[in-house]
């Protein structure tokens, strides 16, 4: 790539820099203020102008052109967005804009995969091109190297604006009944053996329940093991073991096969329910909600979800934070990394106006630009009082503040203050988003693969993930009996368990040679 990563992480670094956006408003007059610190630049820097914008709408906070979030964003830089929604999916509508070669100068996707292969097929910018003429991102991409690691390609090249913050929300982690653990006499187990007793306690007072489940959602049920196995000192999937400096395939380790038997244990008791490989969200929250279920493992933000629900019948209803239980005594007591987005926006390599749609996303990774996606505008949706910053008006939760600010919502943000929407949360809620942290195991790396890779994962990849499927279903099940883990271990090393590892240590390798020559 033209630019080293090294290179553009060094030296002093300037944080001031410019941006913004909207919609089909005209330019604001007077948004940008010269010799403004932290995000705004000379007004002279970017004229006012217009960017075209391929957006997404989520169903639960639809896009709209009259929200503030886009008043905001042009008031302080002059720019206008003429944003595109497309009627059906976003990546659909990526993939036919592209091919058409019509495309705006700014896009959204929602996934980071999409990115690389149309970047490397030409139609996006290298960001990577661009970083020098951007002081906020240079000095961002210092902070947060992990995220900026994951954001480049099989080629060394960055298509996809890195994210940080609001990838919060996907944080997950144990829940539990703790007003039914008091009434039991229950404490929060320290380890899976405790977790067992205390699940056996709960079966005996509640017999018709199924004390521990979680949901299948969109994937598969048996994926939700990932947020299991680092207790066991494995990873689901092929994971990178710090410690040891080598990647590894978790679902045909030792430790790994220690979770299955205690979850095989847990099946043959009645401590999960016998359709668990097909629990939908609406039947989890069913089971969670009426005395069925009493611990999960979900979005922690189910706190609330189901709190401010139930307690209206039931006032003593409290699904808690509940802190990770090792796998065996002395093991880590560590939840999956899942708190992070791999959406973002993308460069049209078209477009006229890079080097200016460039400045305005370094507004973006500035404090000024973080403040303003996360927050708004002090005075007039937010206020800061004993030096924390509070929402004027008090929203409902983050689904009613999104709906009547547009803050938030896709195309919106990149840097992100998590703790607007912790601003909203109950004390609860609140409390488990303070704890928690101490629970996580380290970021996974996500490297990219090369067309020859991504084949090999298409096709030898996919039969090693439907045999483990398959097989960790029938081992919980009882329907292969755990004797038989050797053979399939033996069995899971003929399909290619190794060559995949090699993949992941070549694309690995090749994305630390990217980020530091």
């Amino acid at each position: 790539m033209k630019k080293s990563m090294s290179l553009l992480l060094a030296g002093s670094l300037s944080v001031t820099a410019l941006a913004g956006c909207t919609q089909t408003a005209p330019p604001a007059s007077g948004g940008n203020t010269a010799g403004e610190s932290g995000g705004t630049i000379d007004s002279g820097s970017l004229k006012p102008q217009t960017f075209t914008f391929l957006d997404n709408s989520h169903p639960s906070w639809p896009y709209s052109k009259d929200a503030l979030v886009w008043k905001l964003l042009q008031e302080k830089t002059g720019v206008t967005l003429d944003v595109q929604i497309p009627s059906g999916s976003v990546a659909d509508a990526l993939s036919m804009t592209i091919a058409s070669g019509n495309m705006p100068d700014l896009m959204y996707t929602p996934d980071k995969k999409l990115a690389d292969k149309y970047g490397q097929q030409g139609a996006l910018v290298n960001i990577l091109d661009y970083a020098n003429d951007m002081p906020n991102f240079k000095k961002w991409m210092a902070q947060y190297p992990a995220e900026t690691q994951n954001a480049l390609a099989s080629d060394g090249k960055m298509y996809i604006f890195p994210n940080q913050g609001i990838g919060e929300t996907n944080r997950m982690h144990w829940l539990y009944r703790e007003d039914i653990f008091k009434k039991l006499g229950l404490s929060q187990p320290q380890t899976w053996d405790e977790l067992y007793a205390a699940l056996k306690k709960i079966k005996e007072a509640y017999p018709s329940s199924y004390p521990f489940s979680w949901r299948a959602g969109t994937d598969s049920a048996i994926l939700y093991l990932r947020n299991f196995a680092p207790a066991f000192q494995t990873g689901w999937d092929y994971y990178y073991d710090f410690d040891k400096k080598e990647w590894r395939y978790g679902p045909t380790e030792d430790n790994f096969k220690k979770m299955i038997v205690y979850l095989n244990k847990f099946y043959k008791e009645g401590l999960i329910p016998p359709d668990f490989l097909t629990v939908d969200t609406k039947q989890w929250q069913d089971l969670m909600s009426t005395e069925r279920s009493f611990v999960s493992v979900d979005y922690i933000g189910r706190i609330d979800f189901f709190n401010t629900a139930l307690r209206q019948a039931n006032p003593s209803y409290n699904l808690a934070f509940m802190a990770t239980p090792a796998g065996w005594d002395g093991a880590p007591r560590l939840n999956a990394y899942t708190q992070f987005l791999e959406s973002g926006l993308m460069v049209a390599s078209t477009s006229k106006k890079i080097k200016d749609v460039m400045k305005y996303i370094d507004f973006f990774y500035s404090e000024e630009g973080r403040t303003l996606a996360s927050w708004g505008k002090e005075g007039t949706t937010f206020k800061t009082e004993n030096g924390k910053k509070q929402f004027i008006e008090p929203y409902a939760d983050v689904a009613d503040l999104r709906k009547k600010t547009g803050l938030s919502t896709d195309g919106t943000y990149i840097w992100f203050d998590y703790d607007s929407h912790l601003s909203l949360a109950s004390p609860e809620l609140k409390l488990a988003y303070a704890e928690a942290p101490k629970y996580d195991s380290q970021m996974q790396p996500r490297p990219s693969f090369t067309a020859e890779e991504t084949e090999m994962l298409s096709t030898v990849g996919d039969a090693i993930n439907k045999k483990r499927d398959e097989n960790l279903s029938k081992f919980i099940m009882g329907t292969r009996s755990l004797d038989e883990w050797p053979k399939y271990v033996e069995d899971m090393k003929k399909l290619g368990t190794d060559k995949i590892v090699g993949v992941y240590k070549a694309a690995y390798e090749r994305s630390l040679k990217a980020s530091q020559k």
